[in-house]
């Protein structure tokens, strides 16, 4: 990703989600999600840089098993 902006819509398809979960995530108490900036009531805005940094902190690792297979 670059250093770009995305729309909701923009990035529901990129996550592969609908628009209506990135609302319920900015509406939830905490908020969830990607960082986000309102621009006006009906404008919001995700950074392409954010929203690397929350996937790679939501990134899960498997590890070895015991048995090292």
């Amino acid at each position: 990703m670059t250093n770009a902006w995305y729309s909701t819509s923009d990035l529901a398809a990129c996550l592969r989600v609908d628009a209506s979960t990135l609302r319920r995530w900015r509406t939830a108490q905490p908020p969830q999600g990607p960082p986000f900036i309102t621009v006006s009531e009906r404008v919001v805005m995700y950074s392409a840089l954010d929203v690397e940094e929350w996937l790679r902190r939501r990134r899960t690792v498997p590890t070895k098993g015991l048995n090292g297979r």
